[in-house]
């Protein structure tokens, strides 16, 4: 496999909605890409100090593909942004910003950057910026529910996975392996 493979464009992605899997599908998308010789990023807001299955798989790829989080690890929920958020946060950003001129790695993913924005982590015209600066080659894949309008104005595609139905409706946890 060639890997020195390139997009010649790169687009913007979205995958939103009240259903679970939007996670789920932006790390299928970064597979394919990686099998294909493409390198991936999978940059995480909100998320921190977890020990996932992703996290675990993604480590044996080495530079190929990789996961960044830049969150306290702590359940945020309808609460004012701690200072140590707002760092984090900025971090994340500044980060993605780097990486996305760099065009070292062809499909990046910002997990959960609605809720970044949602909850007042980061403002939704820096993230415009920086995905408008980007490497032409990069695509970006962003993900969360109640995706800004200001995002989606900006995408190539948009698919919304809803919620039809669930196990946790019914008592079930959530499952090593399956839904962490």
């Amino acid at each position: 496999m060639d890997t020195s493979q390139k997009l010649t464009k790169g687009l913007v992605q979205v995958y939103t909605g009240n259903g679970k899997g939007k996670t789920t599908a932006s790390l299928g998308l970064c597979l394919r890409a990686v099998g294909t010789g493409l390198q991936a990023m999978v940059v995480q807001f909100m998320k921190g100090r977890g020990t996932t299955g992703e996290l675990a798989a993604i480590r044996t790829f080495g530079s190929k593909f990789v996961i960044k989080q830049f969150g306290t690890g702590d359940f945020i929920f309808g609460t004012k942004p701690t200072a140590a958020e707002l760092n984090c946060a900025k971090a994340g950003l500044d980060f993605v910003a780097h990486e996305l001129c760099q065009g070292d790695y062809d499909v990046i993913v910002l997990d959960e950057i609605s809720h970044a924005v949602n909850n007042g982590f980061l403002a939704v015209d820096d993230i415009v910026q920086v995905i408008a600066k980007r490497h032409p080659q990069v695509e970006v894949v962003l993900t969360g529910r109640d995706m800004p309008v200001e995002l989606l104005a900006i995408a190539d595609l948009i698919s919304e996975i809803a919620a039809i139905k669930h196990p946790y409706d019914r008592g079930i946890k959530g499952r090593q392996g399956i839904e962490g």
